[in-house]
């Protein structure tokens, strides 16, 4: 069966997408992980990925043109498959592109006649009274999105712009709006299930629409729904013991509560796990954040002997803790591996004198609006060393290597379920100052996942730094698409000999990490040996 590729929720605030740019026109193959189009949000333009195998049947959208959240801007399918009774319960304001017409139904019809015709009608009854949410793209790297918490159940009325839903996905927990007005009539995965993208999470309509229509008409979703809901039970069975004491953790140990109750929680400096939730299901809401009182902290202890801490087993005994993956894990092994068997790693080691870059940090510190660090000015350095070594800026793209002209530098950060990497944009425009507060930003929205798609994607080149943590060096996996990365150990007193004298000096290693496939070897040791001089003489970064 055809399956429909809807316009993604790429930001928090997008109402509608514009058609930038189609990669495939009808009549093509389409594989799972395709790009099949860019769109233009209100923040950014993001690649949109079908997630389906087939023929490319039918583009509702032309370039240029804009569609609805939701909205069915594609169909993939078998080559000659009718697809007409999809569009015709497509409630999205969408404008028929002329290509479409090139994908005209083959006369091969159903050999059953009766069932299906009936099964059409009623599909198209159902599609007039309710619509279909997805589960939306949230990030370019999500493939599926883990249902945190439900703010509506099933018999609910619900307004176009009410939050459903909480999602994990694999960089942030995020809201889904629904953009559809009526009651909440069928939920399809359960709080800590995850879901496909462009898979059905919920259905809002009219009260006694046939909602088993909509599931049926749907390729995959009878089979995929079946297990979840067969291991529904078993999951509630297990949680039920803990939801009593604890009824504001999930079945996956995560604190049910609302972004704004964890806003406030982490602006107070209060631990969102000692927290009593009064909302449904023992949801944490902002009245209960501002009436925490921290003398009920022993009380919560208890409860939170968290399965992400497996406690030692007695000596002599063995034991183990099997830890789900999280989204954010599967895609950091998977993006990663990917990189570094598919990518030729090469690396450039160079050691740094930090002693004038440590008094000029001191003297600007005294001046500056924001606390300045040695990471800030690493990736200033970044920043200006590639605009003079612009191969080092560079995506490989597969059968291409883009050059950027603009430098936006990725930064990465430790949360507790893995890594991340907050985009500091246009770094070399901006002053140490501009980039220090816009890093303490993002770090603190990674911290509290709340970084929206704009804030993790773009980048042209990353540093990762672990000299805080006290490593003195280290090689790091390129971030892909980008051509290098950037290791940053610590800054260590280390005698050295210069002009025959040996002394103290304050030494900082650095290990660029590059792919071979777009940057050779020379490219890299010229960009370093800039690098090490802006840093070994931090005036140069003022002028």
């Amino acid at each position: 069966m055809a399956e429909v590729i809807r316009m993604p929720l790429l930001s928090d605030t997008m109402t509608e997408g514009v058609i930038a740019e189609w990669h495939k026109k009808v009549g093509d193959q389409v594989k799972a992980d395709d790009v099949i189009a860019e769109v233009e949000t209100d923040k950014a333009t993001m690649e949109v990925i079908g997630y389906v195998e087939g023929t490319l049947l039918y583009i509702g959208v032309e370039k240029g043109k804009a569609a609805k959240v939701n909205g069915i801007i594609a169909i993939v399918g078998k080559p000659g498959e009718d697809y007409k009774p999809l569009l015709e319960g497509n409630s999205g304001d969408t404008a028929p592109a002329p290509a479409q017409q090139a994908a005209a139904p083959a006369p091969q019809a159903a050999p059953a006649a009766a069932a299906p015709a009936a099964d059409d009608a009623a599909l198209k009854e159902a599609l007039k009274n309710a619509s279909v949410i997805r589960m939306p793209l949230l990030s370019d790297t999500m493939t599926e999105g883990k249902i945190v918490a439900w703010n509506k159940k099933v018999g609910d009325v619900v307004k176009s712009d009410d939050v459903l839903a909480e999602v994990e996905t694999d960089k942030a927990t995020m809201e889904v709006v629904g953009y559809a007005d009526g009651t909440l009539l069928y939920v399809g995965v359960k709080e800590g299930e995850a879901a496909k993208v462009n898979g059905i999470i919920a259905i809002v309509g009219k009260p006694g629409t046939n909602v088993d229509a909509i599931l049926a008409g749907e390729n995959a979703a009878p089979a995929k729904a079946a297990p979840a809901e067969t291991a529904a039970p078993a999951a509630t069975s297990a949680a039920a013991p803990a939801e009593a004491p604890a009824a504001a953790a999930s079945s996956d140990g995560r604190v049910k509560a609302s972004p704004l109750a964890r806003k406030l929680a982490a602006e107070k400096g209060i631990d969102i796990n000692q927290v009593a939730g009064s909302g449904d299901n023992g949801r944490i809401v902002k009245k209960d954040v501002d009436n925490f009182v921290p003398a009920a902290a022993p009380a919560a202890k208890t409860g939170a002997a968290a399965p992400s801490a497996p406690a030692f087993v007695p000596a002599g005994q063995e034991g183990y803790t099997d830890t789900p993956l999280t989204q954010m894990r599967k895609v950091i092994a998977k993006r990663l591996s990917e990189s570094k068997f598919t990518a030729p790693h090469f690396y450039l080691k160079i050691d740094v004198n930090m002693d004038k870059a440590m008094d000029a940090r001191k003297a600007i510190n005294e001046v500056s609006p924001v606390k300045i660090s040695f990471n800030d000015m690493v990736i200033k350095a970044c920043a200006l060393a590639l605009r003079q070594h612009p191969d080092v800026n560079s995506s490989w793209m597969g059968d291409f290597i883009r050059h950027n002209q603009h430098v936006h530098i990725g930064s990465a950060v430790a949360i507790e379920d893995g890594l991340i990497v907050p985009v500091i944009r246009f770094a070399d425009q901006k002053t140490l100052s501009q980039i220090a507060g816009e890093a303490k930003g993002l770090y603190d929205k990674a911290k509290n996942k709340k970084l929206q798609p704009q804030d993790f994607t773009g980048n042209t080149f990353t540093v990762s730094n672990l000299g805080m943590l006290g490593i003195d060096e280290f090689t790091a996996i390129i971030n892909p698409p980008d051509s290098a990365i950037l290791a940053v150990g610590g800054i260590k007193e280390t005698a050295i000999v210069e002009k025959g004298q040996v002394k103290i000096a304050n030494i900082m290693k650095l290990t660029l990490s590059c792919d071979h496939r777009s940057v050779d070897g020379a490219v890299g040791a010229r960009f370093l040996a800039t690098l090490k001089t802006y840093l070994e003489n931090p005036v140069t970064m003022l002028v």
